[in-house]
């Protein structure tokens, strides 16, 4: 089955460990072909401004979180 096709991906614990660049490229890009499409939730114990130092990089940390956060619902848990 292909990821895109499964109706619920959760990610849980992001930031436990960071990606390289090709890990941090392949998330997007497999993240980017469920957005609107199926649903993904993802935990973090860090805020959207500490996920630089998950993915060392500024332009897809940027584009990431746009494209996560675009019609989504977002809980901050403190």
């Amino acid at each position: 089955m292909k990821f895109e096709k499964i109706d619920l991906v959760i990610i849980d614990e992001l930031g436990y460990i960071s990606f390289d660049k090709q890990g941090a490229e392949l998330l997007f890009a497999h993240l980017s072909l469920r957005a609107g499409r199926k649903s993904t939730i993802i935990t973090s114990n860090l805020p959207f401004t500490k996920w630089n130092d998950i993915f060392h990089d500024d332009v897809l940390t940027a584009v990431l979180i746009d494209r996560l956060t675009h019609k989504s619902h977002v809980l901050s848990i403190n």
